[in-house]
């Protein structure tokens, strides 16, 4: 997925400048074309005629230095890349991008490029952690760019800590990877659900759950990165679906996301049921606020219908996946629910596990397919275990069409 792409290589001004010119050769060597664009300040680490004989291509620095008067030089460097990888990136180029500064020939470049960006980040472990770093960074992850984590270990500055940049090897290679898997759904349609619902008691109350809507948005993100075309069906969540592949499509009750996702589900390829719906709903909604009793109020309860049952009954050519967020024996109950709804796969998670509950940034799930292969995610963000889910379905496809 390297061979023949325009890559063009952003250095910056750290220590780890001179992993860069590792990444350089290990690029080319690989038949990528690469372009490097340094800061003045990496060209105090590393000489520019080092990347320019390592690439056999000119080295950009000054934004004004224009040499061809056909063209604007920083526009022509942002269209002509196919992949634009920042290694290494310090806090401040981080900080440049996550607010719109465009001030020497990176920056600039940056703002243009309609290329997928990888940003690897390089810096002391305190301000890698600093809040500042960790919000820009946010910003970035959510505005659709692609981070290779630091690794931890000894930094030039003596800490030892997350910082360091990642290997060449290993850059290459997560690049790759998320380059192969932008084309793993392609033609696909895919319908996925996410949030709660909510279910009216009167004018004011209702019942609802903790489900954030994260891991659905993030399955959503993953399966329109992989080319699918998405339809997000969503319960009432504080989340934006950014990638434009995505079309979102809000509801309440568990009512509303059961007639949704019915409508949706004959022309889909995929459907990925993560939303946490409402298993009972109030038996009697009241049209007043119901005042304070001297006694206790009680409730009764109906049976909502179970979606993901229905779509099992209904399924003909997609492949089907649920969720199951469990406390007790998640993994057996988890089975016993994907061969019961007539699943090709099902995702459980144990949400008393530390860092695995609802409303959080990470997740630990078990991936059990149709044949009950187990695959386990170990600890991790929701987008990354989202990106994982996307592939294995994808490959558990490919399986059952072989």
């Amino acid at each position: 997925m390297i061979q023949n792409k325009h890559v063009l290589l952003g250095v910056t001004g750290g220590i780890a400048a001179y992993k860069a010119c590792a990444l350089t050769s290990k690029l080319t060597q690989q038949g990528a074309d690469v372009k490097v664009i340094m800061t003045e300040n990496a060209a105090k680490f590393v000489s520019p005629l080092t990347f320019q004989a390592l690439s056999r291509n000119p080295v950009h620095m000054d934004t004004f230095d224009e040499k061809d008067p056909a063209k604007i030089a920083h526009i022509d460097l942002a269209d002509w890349a196919d992949i634009t990888l920042l290694a290494p990136a310090t806090a401040n180029i981080i900080g440049k991008l996550a607010n719109g500064i465009a001030d020497d020939m990176l920056s600039t470049v940056l703002l243009a490029t309609q290329s997928s960006v990888y940003i690897a980040p390089a810096m002391n472990v305190h301000m890698y952690a600093h809040p500042a770093v960790v919000e820009n960074m946010k910003q970035l992850d959510a505005w659709g760019y692609h981070f290779i984590e630091p690794g931890a270990g000894y930094l030039a500055c003596g800490y030892v800590g997350k910082g360091r940049l990642e290997e060449p090897e290993s850059i290459i290679a997560a690049v790759a990877q998320h380059q192969s898997g932008q084309t793993l759904l392609s033609g696909k349609k895919v319908l996925v659900s996410a949030g709660p619902t909510q279910e009216k008691v009167d004018p004011v109350r209702f019942f609802t759950n903790r489900s954030s809507g994260k891991m659905g948005f993030a399955l959503a993100e993953a399966a329109a990165n992989a080319g699918a075309d998405v339809t997000l069906v969503t319960g009432p969540v504080s989340l934006e679906a950014e990638n434009k592949r995505i079309e979102r499509i809000d509801v309440v009750t568990a009512e509303d996301m059961y007639q949704t996702m019915h409508d949706h589900f004959g022309t889909s390829d995929i459907v990925i049921k993560a939303a946490a719906v409402a298993d009972y709903r109030p038996k009697q909604i009241y049209d007043e606020k119901m005042k304070k009793q001297p006694d206790d109020w009680h409730v009764e309860m109906e049976r909502t219908q179970d979606i993901l049952m229905s779509l099992g009954e209904r399924k003909e050519h997609q492949f089907l996946t649920g969720f199951a967020a469990e406390t007790t024996n998640p993994v057996d109950y988890g089975i016993s629910k994907l061969r019961k709804k007539h699943l090709d796969a099902i995702i459980i998670n144990n949400i008393a596990a530390e860092g695995a509950g609802f409303g959080g940034d990470t997740n630990m799930v078990t991936y059990v397919n149709k044949s009950e292969e187990k695959e386990e995610m170990t600890l991790r963000s929701k987008q990354e275990i989202a990106d994982e889910i996307v592939i294995k379905i994808a490959r558990d496809m490919k399986d059952e069409t072989t």
